[in-house]
């Protein structure tokens, strides 16, 4: 919150603590230098003009017996007015004085009687020049839509009318219900679930701060009608959410998660205390923009406001996915707080990334935040890229499509990945290849899956009439992210997979085996399903379910697998935060009808949290 300007006189108050009214309060005021000199003045007048009655003025005696006057103005002979009349005179000169006198004494105590009221004008009007200035920097600044929390429309869904569709959606509501009881039986309060060792589990990513399950979880309960649950992670939140912890975090990772998902909750509940936490959160990130360009740290200490970068990064750079996926929630930020910075800072980075040549039209992974020059170039749109394009679409849609800039940002780097990374095996899968130096390596990653749904979703928009191509080359995307888990011997997918040396779609290294209960290739399906209603992508999804059940699901929760070729996989022994956030959501919106957070009024973050679109707010009642 900004610091209140305190005027000379308040008004009652309400304590905030008590709750009983106090006194009414008289605030001394901070003079400033001018108002001390304008005080210091007058009183300097008021003692002058005291003193120079006592010393300068004469006394009574004289004046009575008229030797002043006889001094000074003697009359002239034969002319003027007789002695008598000279007395007459002196005397109305005395009355005039000791006017002026007792006239001069008014005024001076009705300054010092004015002059609080005075200051008061004074501090009112220079506070009117700062509302203006500050108005006129707003206008300046990005737009800042006015909303006022409404119930959402589509927070909530019916059950599907079909009975095949309403029993699958069910049963991904009891995977939920497991995931989530264990936590809680396990794990409650901390940030992340080992299922095996039925203990908690923390990642250095979030520092000090816990509770990421929680808050990953809540729009996930929220929207799959688990109120009770919802409840009670309502009540941890409000009790035991600290961000006043001494400890390094991820800044990409915190705000897609914790600031996300809070928001999110606002969004879909109206509950004050998730708006509050999520503001405060973002307040405290703000130290991470202290670069020389302003592109942030990956790394920040909230609690002294230090910042740095992974010390792998690129002599030192930050990573163009975690500095690029701040967007959407920080333009909530700001609209929900009534402060441009958020959304100043987001502006920023675009700046930036605008007066920079860019190679081959492409967007190198790493940004040195102190020359503001690229660092190695390294291209990906899988791990370190992904989510930097993912933003820039959905910034252009959270908009209503009024952020022109941002539109022109993603189609044009579509436009360059397709050109140069996008390439097709002998077997005919379309894949994206990561670029380093001019050099391609064929290998496409389980986090560069989420691309089918990215180009799904931009297609309607694409320049040139080349709406059906999007749509073509998200098919063709989606289609190969499924051989991916086909190829398998538990129908999940590796973390990567590659096309080179007669090998299409098959992890190679034993280092790219793992599945960590990723969502990416179910996200695309789910994109796919909304907007083609094309079942195969329904199914695709129920492998996925039926995968996950037979594989990953344990006593106590949910884990990832270390070798997804292995017909007896071993587990990891974690529950991640966004199994439950993501994975489980997607597939629950997979099985519903379309209504339930609908595209044409909500975008997801990075991490499946729903924001509602910008300028589709009066479509909210």
């Amino acid at each position: 919150m900004p610091p209140t300007t305190l005027l000379p006189f308040t008004t009652p108050s309400t304590s905030r603590k008590s709750g009983t009214n106090s006194s009414v309060l008289i605030n001394r005021p901070a003079f400033r230098l001018t108002e001390k000199f304008l005080l210091l003045l007058v009183f300097s007048g008021f003692i002058t003009l005291c003193f120079g009655a006592i010393f300068f003025l004469p006394d009574s005696s004289k004046l009575l017996s008229g030797v002043f006057f006889h001094s000074q103005h003697t009359p002239v002979a034969g002319s003027g007015p007789k002695q008598d009349g000279g007395r007459e005179l002196e005397g109305d000169k005395l009355s005039k004085i000791r006017e002026d006198h007792e006239k001069a004494l008014r005024e001076a105590k009705d300054t010092l009687q004015k002059l609080p009221e005075q200051i008061k004008q004074d501090i009112r009007e220079e506070k009117q020049k700062v509302v203006q200035n500050s108005a006129s920097k707003k206008e300046a600044a990005p737009r800042l839509p006015n909303v006022v929390f409404r119930k959402p429309v589509g927070a909530t869904g019916r059950e599907p009318s079909d009975p095949k569709t309403r029993e699958r959606q069910a049963k991904i509501k009891e995977m939920m219900k497991h995931a989530w009881e264990n936590y809680k039986h396990h794990a409650w309060g901390s940030n992340e679930l080992k299922p095996l060792s039925k203990q908690q589990h923390s990642s250095s990513l979030f520092g000090n701060i816990q509770g990421a399950t929680i808050v990953d979880a809540l729009d996930t309960l929220y929207i799959m009608g688990m109120h009770d649950e919802f409840k009670e992670a309502k009540e941890w939140v409000e009790k035991n959410l600290d961000f006043n912890v001494h400890a390094e975090v991820s800044v990409f990772e915190v705000n897609i998660r914790f600031v996300g998902g809070l928001l999110s909750a606002y969004y879909l509940s109206g509950e004050e205390i998730f708006r509050t936490k999520a503001v405060d959160l973002g307040e405290k990130l703000l130290p991470a923009f202290n670069t020389p360009t302003g592109i942030p740290w990956a790394l920040l200490n909230i609690k002294s406001g230090i910042g740095r970068n992974w010390p792998w990064a690129s002599g030192g750079s930050s990573i163009l996915a975690e500095f690029g996926t701040l967007h959407l929630e920080f333009m909530h930020l700001s609209q929900l707080s009534g402060k441009p910075v958020f959304a100043e800072k987001m502006m920023n980075i675009r700046k930036v990334l605008n007066r920079l040549d860019k190679p081959q039209g492409l967007y190198p992974n790493y940004l040195n935040p102190n020359s503001g020059q690229w660092g190695q170039h390294h291209v990906s749109v899988g791990g370190l890229g992904d989510s930097f394009y993912e933003y820039l679409l959905k910034a252009w849609l959270m908009s209503d499509k009024t952020d022109e800039e941002a539109r022109k940002m993603y189609y044009d780097a579509v436009q360059a990945i397709e050109t140069h990374l996008i390439r097709k095996s002998n077997g005919g899968f379309k894949y994206i290849a990561e670029w380093k130096g001019g050099l391609l390596e064929h290998k496409m990653g389980h986090l560069t899956c989420f691309a089918g749904g990215m180009f799904a979703l931009g297609a309607d928009g694409a320049p040139d009439d080349k709406s059906g191509h999007h749509m073509e080359l998200a098919a063709e995307i989606a289609r190969t992210c499924h051989e991916s888990y086909d190829r398998t011997a538990t129908k999940l997918g590796p973390e990567a997979f590659r096309f080179d040396g007669g090998v299409e779609a098959i992890a190679t290294r034993q280092n790219e085996k793992y599945y960590i209960l990723r969502p990416e290739v179910i996200e695309t399906h789910m994109y796919m399903w909304r907007l083609t209603h094309d079942p195969k992508y329904r199914e695709w999804g129920w492998e996925a379910v039926q995968a996950l059940e037979k594989n990953c699901r344990v006593a106590a929760g949910y884990s990832g697998i270390r070798d997804v070729y292995s017909s007896q996989p071993t587990h990891d022994d974690v529950q991640q935060s966004f199994f439950l956030a993501e994975t489980l959501k997607y597939l629950y919106l997979m099985f519903s009808d379309d209504d339930l957070l609908s595209l044409d009024h909500w975008i997801f973050n990075s991490e499946a949290h729903p924001l509602p679109i910008i300028g589709k707010n009066d479509q909210i009642q």
